[in-house]
């Protein structure tokens, strides 16, 4: 599957790894975000990443469940 694009709003500099789980609907509530990061994979960067406030800048590449998201400016 190819890489699919979140595009941050105009006045964001960044979105959190919890924003990013709620907004591709892998998580349905900000307080699920800690119980998945610690049950479930998350690559950011090549890295495995367990903090749900992991600022995401334009660039970043997230990969969950088998797929990947790049994060772009507005």
């Amino acid at each position: 599957m190819g890489k699919i694009e979140i595009q941050l709003k105009s006045d964001q500099e960044f979105i959190t790894l919890q924003a990013l789980l709620q907004i591709t609907d892998i998580i349905s509530t900000g307080g699920m975000a800690k119980a998945y990061l610690m049950e479930n994979e998350v690559v950011v960067n090549g890295e495995l990443e367990d903090r749900r406030g992991r600022k995401l800048y334009p660039g970043d590449k997230v990969e969950v469940e088998g797929r990947t998201f790049v994060i772009k400016t507005p």
